[in-house]
Formats: C-alpha cells, structure tokens, sequence
C-alpha cells in the first residue's frame, strides 16, 4: 500500500492501562460520538473464577472486542468476562453487511482455508444470551449463529459462539469513522498481533479510500 498511514498509539489520560488510537483522519462519528475506550489483557487462569451459574464462550471479531461498546448492550462489567485473545482459523474477514443502525458497513467471517481470525474470547453467563442476539440482529435474520473451535494461550476451546452475516453484500462496504476506531481500538487494547492490528487498519482504510475516490 503505497503512502501507509500512520497507527498513532497513546497513553490515556482518563484510563492509564489504555491506549487510544487515532487511525482515521475523523475519530467521532457522524452524531459527534466519540468511540469509547477500552481495556483488556489476557488474563491469568487464577484470575478466571470458577463459574456459579451457566455459562457459554463467545468469540469476538468486530466492535464487541471491545468490552466497553459490548457493556452498552449487556449491561454488565463485561471486562470481568475477557479471557483473552483467541485465533480463528480457515476464517477470514470481510466488511459484507450494512449496519442501519450504525450507517456502517460491519465485519463477517467468511471460510477461507488460506487465512485465519484473531479476536478476543469471552466467557458470558448464559442469561446474556438474548441480549447478545439482539445485538447480533438475530431476531431479524441480520446475523446467524456459528459454532466453532479457537485456540487461546496454548488452549482449544470448542463449542463457542460467534456470528456471521446471513445475506451477505456482493462487494464490501466502507466502515464508518466511528466502527473503524471501535475495531481497532478493541484489536490494539485487547493485545491481538501486531501484525495483524496492522492488516485489519489497512483493509479499513483501503476500504474507505476506494468508497472515497
């Protein structure tokens, strides 16, 4: 990619275990919202308390890596249910829905047995469940559920959760300002690869360019 943008990362004030990240040239969105911050590290298992109600693993590859913007839908501390960063692989990622609530183009998973996924792995109770759907647009057919098997820090997890577009776009659409810098900022903060934080700023970028031209 000729010109590479800059990936500008930074100390924050408000949350000094944070970074924030200015990736696109307008970081709020349309209606002036800035994108939240968010925190997460992998965690040790000691930190990972034994579970006292039913529980499910659900892997996160879009805006819910970040557990701040996942907290707006849940309800919850969702940080407190981060057990870190996971791969996916034979997946790859595409920008192959239109969000109408977000006037975004929004991430899917497609089957590539070329490449693979990185995202964060959480373990929700099962209660939030509903509320996680909704937020998927289960309900009307946006996204469906998929079962699959992750690996994260040295361990295969099977039998968790994710989801994917239903009816998917026949070319990618531009995320918006505000989705680019809640990905991004859930991909850095959570501690996916360099490499890939990279990989995931210029398909976005690239996406917007060409929407822009």
């Amino acid at each position: 990619m000729t010109g590479r943008p800059q990936l500008h990362l930074t100390q924050s004030g408000e949350h000094p275990e944070a970074l924030t990240i200015a990736p696109a040239p307008n970081a709020t969105a349309g209606n002036g919202n800035t994108a939240p911050h968010c925190s997460c590290t992998d965690r040790q298992d000691t930190d990972i308390q034994p579970a006292t109600e039913p529980m499910f693993y659900y892997f996160a590859y879009g805006s819910c890596m970040c557990p701040v913007d996942l907290q707006r839908t849940l309800g919850e501390n969702t940080r407190d249910y981060v057990i870190g960063t996971a791969r996916l692989e034979h997946y790859r990622l595409g920008f192959n829905r239109r969000s109408q609530h977000r006037d975004s183009g929004v991430l899917d998973i497609v089957a590539d047995p070329t490449s693979h996924v990185e995202g964060v792995l959480y373990r929700l109770p099962w209660r939030l469940s509903d509320r996680l759907d909704e937020r998927e647009e289960i309900p009307t057919r946006g996204y469906q559920r998929e079962t699959i098997t992750v690996s994260c820090r040295d361990r295969i997890y099977t039998s968790v959760r994710t989801y994917s577009v239903i009816d998917k776009l026949p070319r990618e659409l531009a995320p918006n300002d505000w989705y680019f810098n809640v990905v991004l900022r859930g991909a850095v903060t959570c501690g996916l690869s360099e490499q890939y934080c990279w990989k995931l700023f210029e398909h976005m970028y690239s996406l917007q360019q060409q929407q822009a031209a």
